[in-house]
């Protein structure tokens, strides 16, 4: 199973230098765990960038994967790896739906460096 954090959908979306690197997670639908998080997030940037249609068709392609809502039990989880890691909220929160699908993060941001389940890779 894959998550693809904000960065990394933004990066494919933009196809950006590490477009490929994102690739496969992304495009291996039936493996795809999407946190409702980054559908907020890349929906906002996107919207900002290029209007609401882009935002609206990014959206649709990122719920092709399995949506996962947060409730409860991740909120929980992630705000003890908040703690743990030191990690913002919205980092926290898409950690902790990896982990509980024991799924690969995949993400080119540096708060996520050298953590166990992080597939990382520096922004090009």
């Amino acid at each position: 199973m894959n998550v693809v954090d904000s960065s990394g959908w933004l990066e494919y979306f933009a196809d950006g230098p590490n477009a490929d690197f994102f690739a496969p997670a992304i495009e291996n639908i039936d493996e795809l765990i999407v946190p409702t998080l980054s559908l907020y997030e890349v929906f906002k940037r996107v919207y900002q960038q290029r209007g609401e249609d882009d935002a609206l068709q990014a959206v649709a392609m990122m719920e092709q994967g399995q949506v996962v809502e947060l409730d409860s039990r991740l909120a929980l989880s992630g705000a003890k790896l908040a703690l743990d890691l030191r990690l913002p909220m919205a980092d926290s929160l898409i950690l902790a739906t990896a982990r509980a699908f024991n799924a690969i993060l995949w993400t080119q941001d540096s708060d996520f460096k050298n953590i166990e389940g992080v597939q990382y890779r520096e922004k090009g």
